[in-house]
């Protein structure tokens, strides 16, 4: 990117920073701005920055991006009142992710024949995860049941990380039955990817924990140097888990779980960092999909790679969302809309990079251009739309009086912060 690309880029920074507040309850939300601000400059538009997606660059900020937002994620998660008071988002996430694999797979094999069954599976989980920034005037829009904005909150906080060992699975079964005869070493990596990294997880994160307590506690640690030390351990427990031939990845979300629930001093770090630090990553690889990624989908798109994203966003979504809230006496407009504000975002742009990568998958252009135009659609419909249909369902709720809707909850801070 030239000096001219990086003018553009940085000024339009600064320009969103400047009516961020005007904006953030209208139908223009952030990683719509920074798609079409990518897609403009990029190969898309004015050609003025070309951004190789196989670029070491684009991976190193999408590996950096991932273990930073699976680990502070995870950190923030209190187990014990998501167990006591957070029934909804439990189920959505146990329930309705797995059933949203399932049943985007059996739609994905109806529609991409040619498809090996795993790469189809594959598909599917990697549009399972959804990312609330897409419709942040839910999550931040009084009129809406608390109870309500934290269970979105807190699904789509969570279900990247939980869907990431589905993810990395598929992608090794689908390249294992793609090279037969190195089906055994295929398999014996993803095993060890799936076990290593999480033990790993837990014991850098139990000990990074107490390390940490300890340094705070006699007054060895200042709180700024808290903030790069918890940053650090994020990516020293992902090295690790990688040295030793686990998946750095899980590492860092067991890891930041385990941090999380075991130290005894409050990070408001972690808060903090993602309201800033945090923020600016994310809207980086929104701008790097749209200067990137976007075009490329484009090119490759075709009816049935369509009407797969319509209905990877509504019923490969609702469904699973609707049965996994039967029993909790939430109304029917309650369910609409918890299976509608599922969008897809930035876990699937960086899982499908992660996945490129490091596997050579017969469709992987395919696979690539599908979970594109899925998160652009998403991008386009949920940022629309989350105005309006957060002030409609916030009188809809008003109305209902004492209602499971309207109780109330502990505060669990995700991204919203």
């Amino acid at each position: 990117m030239d000096l001219l690309s990086l003018a553009l880029v940085t000024g339009a920074l600064l320009l969103f920073a400047l009516i961020s507040g005007r904006l953030q309850t209208t139908i223009i939300s952030a990683p719509l701005v920074f798609t079409m601000l990518g897609f403009v400059v990029g190969s898309g538009g004015l050609d003025i920055a070309n951004v190789d997606p196989g670029h070491s660059a684009i991976h190193v900020i999408a590996e950096f991006t991932l273990i930073i937002v699976l680990f502070t994620d995870a950190a923030r998660l209190d187990l014990k009142t998501l167990r006591q008071d957070h029934n909804l988002p439990v189920r959505m996430l146990l329930i309705g992710l797995p059933l949203a694999i399932v049943v985007g797979t059996l739609v994905a094999a109806q529609l991409f024949p040619s498809f090996l069954f795993w790469e189809v599976a594959l598909l599917a989980a990697l549009l399972a995860p959804t990312d609330a920034a897409l419709g942040q005037a839910v999550v931040s829009a009084k009129a809406v049941p608390v109870r309500i904005r934290q269970a979105i909150n807190v699904e789509s906080g969570l279900n990247d990380g939980i869907a990431l060992p589905a993810v990395l699975l598929f992608a090794a079964l689908a390249s294992a039955e793609h090279s037969a005869s190195g089906a055994g070493e295929w398999i014996r990596f993803g095993v060890l990817q799936l076990t290593l990294g999480p033990l790993i997880g837990v014991a850098v994160g139990f000990i990074g924990g107490r390390l940490l307590d300890t340094a705070a506690e006699r007054g060895w640690a200042n709180l700024s140097f808290q903030g790069i030390g918890i940053l650090s351990l994020a990516v020293f427990t992902y090295v690790m888990a990688e040295l030793v031939g686990g998946n750095g990845f899980i590492a860092a979300f067991i890891g930041g779980m385990v941090f999380g629930n075991s130290i005894r001093n409050p990070c408001k770090f972690l808060f903090e960092f993602m309201e800033t630090e945090g923020q600016l990553l994310m809207l980086i690889t929104f701008l790097v999909f749209g200067a990137a990624l976007l075009p490329e989908g484009l090119e490759h798109l075709t009816p049935a790679v369509f009407l797969y994203a319509v209905l990877s966003l509504t019923v490969i979504r609702m469904i699973p969302i609707g049965l996994s809230l039967l029993g909790t006496k939430v109304r029917t407009p309650t369910v609409l809309f918890l299976g509608w504000f599922g969008p897809r975002g930035l876990a699937s742009i960086l899982f499908v990079l992660l996945i490129l990568e490091e596997t050579d998958l017969p469709h992987r252009g395919e696979l690539l251009s599908i979970t594109v135009i899925t998160v652009a659609l998403s991008i386009v419909l949920h940022g629309v739309s989350a105005a309006p249909f957060a002030a409609l369902y916030g009188r809809l709720t008003a109305r209902m009086g004492q209602c499971e809707e309207n109780e109330s909850v502990a505060d669990l801070p995700l991204r919203d912060g």
